[in-house]
């Protein structure tokens, strides 16, 4: 018994009394942090359930309100003739009469919820119907209001729009869908994308721990267990304060049994679940927080180009070999083929698609935020923008053009930044043709012409909240900490990820020894 009760008074003790120190003011300082990280991370796993839910944009920092039409307000639009135009993009449907300085609500049949009005496309058929794809679904517009139109897929989240020989083709994130009955049923087939001639059977790095992260791994009882996890963590993280205030509480008290007792019952019920949740869970606790250190910059980069084989038995190893892949396409009739913006790059196939996909061999950049401008050139050209700039392509000629700086694009040896100092949020151009560039940061820009695109009218700015989706997405990146610490929030999510990560391995060795000396007193 002496051998054992003398053991912690020597070098051990130290490591104990280090680790006890500073797992304790780790916690206390980024308590904030961690609750908010897990918090938002349960609702990012909730977008659909949450997607009625808005935000009012007064109650957030500055850089969360609309100036000249920025934070990709805007991505496209569609003329209607007759001095009128459709605007479309994070702020819904508008339609704009009266040489831009009319806005009337378009939006009449979405779902409530700024999510629901999320628009990536719209379409004007030749037959005068209207189309429009929402982070949600497909949607016609007849009798006055936009309606749902069923997809035969699961997955409904709408990249694009666009018509090929005479038929609308939707795309969504895994699928690509074909119109093949009249626009009053507006029936759809999946047409079945062949693999690409580089594929290599694997998946990106990053897709592989996105998906571990958020639980996508194994559905929906993946979500559910990484839901559980963001709530075991809020509980460690208020437990452990408890376990810090309430000793004092205690003190200051000690002469009041009504205080006292309460107090210290519940004190006692922390220490009990805050060591037995962070010990037994911690093998799960520390993948869910590696795997999003490394899903921000700078961590970011060291596996961005990587690829490892799919994992069997999970959502990651599926059948469809362009799952979550597909971003934007467009038919270049010319060479009667069919063009596909991918996560991986830029594919081509032939029109009736029986053929294994095609990269080019001179791509123009995209970001790996996504394309936002995808458009057809006279000559066989593409016009194609993102958060990397915007670019006329000639494939045939295998050039590419930077049209903002007006010089020829030269590759990089490696990955640019995922934003340049031309963020291409969106492109539209007014009645009288001219064009004007949506930037994410600067808003509504002329391009190479003097005209100054309208002023955003109130109307559009009262109604256009953020979603509490985008505000989580924006509190579990850390760029809700940028008005405070400038560009250093890029550095919260790998700081605050290693910081828990010595809480966690902390916490388990302080209670393992604890335990192992309680053992061994009760010999």
């Amino acid at each position: 018994m002496q051998a054992v009760e003398r053991k912690p008074r020597g070098r051990s003790s130290k490591v104990y009394k280090w680790f006890k120190k500073y797992h304790k003011w780790f916690g206390i300082v980024l308590a904030l942090v961690f609750l908010l990280f897990a918090s938002s991370g349960i609702v990012l796993n909730h977008r659909s359930l949450l997607s009625s839910v808005d935000i009012h944009r007064g109650w957030l920092p500055r850089q969360y309100q609309y100036r000249n039409w920025n934070m990709a307000a805007v991505r496209g639009s569609v003329d209607l003739q007759n001095d009128t135009l459709l605007v479309y993009g994070n702020v819904g449907v508008w339609k704009v009469t009266d040489d831009l300085k009319t806005w009337i609500d378009f939006n009449r049949g979405f779902p409530p919820g700024i999510d629901q009005r999320k628009i990536s496309k719209v379409l004007l058929m030749e037959d005068g119907t209207l189309v429009a794809g929402t982070l949600f679904g497909l949607y016609t517009f007849a009798d006055g209001q936009w309606q749902r139109q069923p997809l035969p897929v699961e997955e409904e989240r709408i990249t694009d729009l666009f018509v090929q020989e005479g038929r609308l083709m939707v795309l969504t994130r895994s699928h690509l869908l074909q119109s093949y009955q009249n626009k009053n049923n507006c029936s759809f087939r999946e047409i079945v994308l062949p693999p690409a001639t580089d594929d290599d059977g694997k998946v990106s790095l990053f897709r592989t721990l996105w998906s571990i992260h958020g639980g996508k791994i194994y559905g929906t009882a993946g979500r559910v267990i990484v839901d559980l996890l963001g709530l075991v963590l809020i509980f460690l993280t208020i437990s452990g304060l408890i376990l810090w205030l309430f000793p004092g509480i205690i003190r200051r008290y000690r002469q009041q049994r009504q205080v006292v007792k309460p107090a210290a019952r519940l004190m006692r019920f922390s220490l009990r679940w805050h060591n037995r949740l962070g010990y037994y869970l911690l093998i799960f606790l520390l993948i869910t927080t590696l795997t999003g250190i490394f899903l921000r910059p700078p961590l970011l980069i060291t596996i961005a180009e990587a690829r490892v084989p799919k994992i069997p038995g999970t959502n990651v190893n599926t059948p469809n070999l362009w799952d979550d892949k597909l971003r934007a396409g467009i038919y270049d009739a010319a060479n009667r083929r069919l063009i596909l913006s991918t996560s991986e790059g830029f594919y081509y196939a032939n029109a009736d698609i029986d053929e294994l996909l095609q990269p080019f061999a001179v791509q123009p950049p995209v970001s790996v935020m996504g394309i936002n401008v995808l458009e057809n050139l006279p000559g066989g050209g593409l016009l194609a923008g993102s958060f990397s700039g915007l670019y006329a392509w000639y494939p045939q000629q295998q050039y590419v053009e930077n049209v903002i700086a007006r010089h020829e694009y030269q590759p990089l040896p490696t990955a640019g930044r995922p934003f340049s100092d031309n963020a291409v949020a969106g492109l539209v151009r007014d009645t009288h043709g001219q064009a004007f560039i949506f930037d994410y940061d600067r808003g509504a820009t002329p391009w190479h012409h003097e005209s100054q695109f309208p002023a955003m009218p109130q109307n559009v700015v009262d109604a256009s909240p953020i979603s509490l989706w985008n505000l989580a997405l924006e509190i579990h990146t850390g760029r809700i900490y940028a008005p405070l610490i400038g560009d250093f929030y890029i550095l919260v999510v790998p700081l605050a990820g290693m910081a828990l990560l010595f809480l966690l391995i902390s916490g388990w060795w302080m209670y393992r020894k604890e335990f192992r000396r309680k053992r061994a007193i009760s010999k």
